[in-house]
């Protein structure tokens, strides 16, 4: 076996490798003769996540990260029978291979999916796609359209009734948020209040029940290599379920930055010319789902509130020593404009 990446050999005490290997080619059918390769894509208080490569096959590991996790976080289980379940109705999902929780190969349960062949962006465009203004379009409608396809997904039909709680989808998710915010306060931060309450007394009346990805946003899309028009995977199903599908417009509305934006504390790469601004994703998706959306300020103050929390628990643990990347240090900032642009959009000044 070949281990890619610097520094992964400290790893072993944790992950055995050989028998990781014996344990797929008893598992899964036709693997090649080579040597397995491992190449470590992410670390750190996410899901950690592999890349194996034997001769021409991939394939993707993920398992919790090392050391203690709290209890039910990380449950790669339940991602693995989400994925089961969606992949025949969704092919964009991943399709998973084999899920392993003894503790003979690793200290943790972890599970092996197919790789994703395309591109994954993050702050800039492929060369290949040309400029943002022939690029943007095709892959603005390219994310709508995905994202419409899943929704229009019958998960009852797809065996998903008991992946979710659709009542009270939108209360549980708010106060779940606050609570996470709360557990990592670090300072006052002005009108914070006055959204949180804002969020918990303005919550939707009226819902419709789909698959919820939870985490929809352009770098969780793998798009062709040489066509940025075409979807080939869906990645990151960590935190999918059933609930209500304006909860992933609001999510990936509230991520698709735009020019005048404050610093968001994220690379960006939507705020270039060509993309949808915010109201044309909005209305586009609208158009092709039929939905209503009249309501869309909600979700999407509620989807800025999340980046808002998220960064916040980052910068908590860079404050308490945790992680001691210094770039953390001022996502304190980040956090009090994602505040500022939740509270505008909760005003109607943003939209």
């Amino acid at each position: 076996m070949s281990i890619l990446n610097e520094g992964i050999e400290k790893m072993q005490e944790y992950i055995n490798w050989e028998k990781l290997e014996r344990y797929l080619r008893s598992s899964i059918s036709n693997l090649p003769n080579g040597k397995m390769e491992v190449q470590k894509f992410s670390e750190g208080y996410s899901n950690l996540t592999y890349l194996l490569r034997i001769d021409e096959w991939e394939g993707v590991l993920r398992r919790p990260p090392f050391g203690k996790v709290p209890p039910k976080a990380h449950d790669m289980e339940r991602e693995y029978r989400m994925l089961e379940k969606v992949n025949p109705v969704f092919s964009f999902a991943p399709k998973p291979y084999v899920f392993h929780e003894d503790q003979d190969i690793m200290n943790k349960h972890f599970y092996v999916m197919e790789k994703k062949q395309g591109v994954v962006i993050d702050d800039k465009l492929p060369e290949d796609y040309g400029s943002s203004e022939s690029a943007g379009p095709l892959i603005s409608k390219n994310i709508i359209e995905t994202l419409v396809q899943l929704q229009s997904i019958d998960y009852k039909k797809a065996g998903l009734e008991n992946m979710g709680k659709p009542e009270g989808f939108m209360e549980r998710q708010v106060t779940g948020w606050i609570k996470r915010y709360e557990l990592s306060k670090t300072e006052d931060i002005r009108y914070l209040q006055e959204l949180q309450d804002w969020l918990v007394t303005k919550l939707p009346k009226k819902s419709e029940t789909t698959i919820v990805h939870n985490d929809f946003k352009l770098n969780n899309m793998v798009l062709d290599a040489k066509h940025p028009g075409k979807m080939v995977g869906v990645l990151d199903w960590e935190l999918s379920t059933i609930g209500d599908p304006l909860s992933d417009l609001g999510s990936t509305v509230a991520y698709w930055g735009q020019a005048e934006d404050l610093d968001m504390g994220i690379n960006i790469i939507t705020n270039q010319s060509g993309f949808y601004s915010r109201r044309e994703f909005i209305e586009t998706y609208a158009k092709l789902s039929g939905r209503d959306v009249s309501e869309i300020s909600y979700y999407v103050t509620f989807g800025f509130y999340k980046l808002a929390v998220i960064l916040q628990q980052i910068h908590y643990r860079w404050k308490n020593g945790s992680i001691k990347d210094e770039r953390f240090g001022t996502l304190n900032d980040a956090v009090k404009n994602l505040v500022e642009m939740a509270n505008l959009t909760r005003s109607n000044q943003l939209l």
